[in-house]
C-alpha cells in the first residue's frame, strides 16, 4: 500500500516567492505519485504564519486551481516553530508520513525521494543535512556551524547541519504529540523521540525571491532558545564556576591575612575596583541565565495553546 504524503510548508510574508516555489512543489508531489511512490491522496499544505501580505490569498488561489494543494492559517504570528508544529499536528491523522520544509526553494526538493526510500526501507524519522555551505558567507558559517557544536556540547542532542528539512512518519508524530512543552526547538525535540531514523544529504541553493526571515538577530535567540528549553547544563556551569570562585576567594582571603601580618598590606584601589566590577558583572550574567530559565517555567505553567488554526481551505 503506498503512503500517503504531506509536504508541511511554513508561510510567512511570502507573495514574492509563493508563486514560484509552489509550482514546484506540486511538481515534485505528482513526480512521486508517477513513480508509484505515494498515493494520489497525498498533498502540499501552505501553513500561513499570521501574513502580513497576500500570502493566504495566493494559498487559497492556489487550492482552488488543484486538490493537491492545500492550506491553514494561524489566528497569528506565532514564528516559525510554531508553524511546522501546527501543520504536522493537523496533518498527523491525514497521512502516513509528512515532510517539512521552507517556502523560499533554498532546500533540495529532489532529496524527497531519497527521504521516502528511506521510510519505505524501514525509516520512521528521515532528516535532510546539508552536505556543504559553500553558498554561505564565511560569517553565516562560521556562525551556523559554531550553533551545532554548541548545542551539542550543551547537551541539547541536535543532527549537525539540520534544520528543518526532514521526514515523519504519523507515528512518530502521534507520539510527538505527548510533547506539550510551550518552548519547542523541532531539531533538538524529534531525535529524543527515538525511533529508527536516517539522513540524506543535499546541497542548499540560494533563496529564490525575497528576503531572509532569519536574521542574526533571530538565529542568535533560536540557539538561546534551544540550549533552554533541551539541557539545564547553563546551570550546572554557574554552579560549577560560583564553586570555582569561591574557592579562589578564599586562597586569596588566606593570603591578604597572612599578608596582613606580615605587614606587606597596602591600599589599592584599582583592585577592589576590578574584582568588584568582575564578580558583579558574573552575577549578573549567572542571574539572566536563570531568570531565563525561570521565565520559561513561568511559560509552561500557563499551557496556553502553541498555535490556533483560525481557518482551512478544506472541511475537517
Amino acid at each position: 500500500m503506498k503512503p500517503v504524503l504531506y509536504i508541511v510548508i511554513p508561510c510567512y510574508n511570502e507573495e514574492e516567492v509563493l508563486p514560484i516555489t509552489a509550482p514546484l512543489f506540486l511538481s515534485k508531489i505528482k513526480e512521486l505519485i508517477n513513480l508509484d511512490k505515494i498515493d494520489d491522496k497525498s498533498r502540499v499544505m501552505f501553513v500561513n504564519d499570521g501574513s502580513k501580505d497576500r500570502t493566504w490569498e495566493i494559498i487559497k488561489e492556489l487550492a482552488k486551481e488543484d486538490e493537491h494543494f492545500v492550506g491553514i492559517t494561524q489566528s497569528r504570528n506565532r514564528g516559525h516553530q510554531n508553524a511546522v508544529l501546527a501543520g504536522l499536528m493537523e496533518a498527523k491523522d491525514l497521512c502516513d508520513i509528512t515532510i517539512s520544509i521552507d517556502c523560499d526553494g533554498q532546500d533540495d526538493i529532489n532529496a524527497m525521494n531519497e527521504m521516502i526510500d528511506a521510510y519505505l526501507d524501514g525509516c520512521e524519522v528521515v532528516y535532510g543535512v546539508r552536505s556543504k555551505r559553500d553558498t554561505d558567507t564565511f560569517f553565516k558559517r562560521f556562525t551556523a556551524e559554531s550553533f551545532y557544536k554548541l548545542l551539542n556540547s550543551m547537551g541539547a542532542e541536535v543532527v549537525f547541519n539540520h534544520a528543518d528539512y526532514r521526514l515523519v512518519s504519523s507515528r512518530v508524530l502521534k507520539e510527538f504529540a505527548n510533547y506539550k512543552e510551550v518552548n519547542i526547538f523541532l531539531r533538538g525535540m524529534f531525535p529524543l523521540v527515538g525511533f529508527k531514523s536516517t539522513s540524506v544529504y543535499y546541497e542548499r541553493n540560494e533563496r529564490i525571491a525575497g528576503e531572509s526571515h532569519y536574521p542574526l538577530s533571530k538565529m542568535l535567540s533560536l540557539a538561546f532558545d534551544g540550549i533552554t528549553s533541551l539541557s539545564i547544563k547553563p546551570i550546572r556551569m554557574i554552579t560549577g564556576f560560583g564553586i570555582f570562585v569561591a574557592f579562589i576567594s578564599l586562597i586569596l582571603l588566606i593570603y591578604s591575612v597572612v599578608q596582613h601580618f606580615l605587614g606587606n598590606t597596602l591600599g589599592g584601589w584599582s583592585s577592589i575596583m576590578v574584582a568588584v566590577c568582575f564578580l558583579g558583572g558574573i552575577q549578573l550574567i549567572s542571574l539572566g541565565v536563570i531568570g531565563e530559565y525561570v521565565g520559561k517555567t513561568y511559560m509552561e505553567t500557563k499551557q496556553r495553546p502553541r498555535y490556533i488554526i483560525s481557518e482551512r481551505t478544506y472541511d475537517k
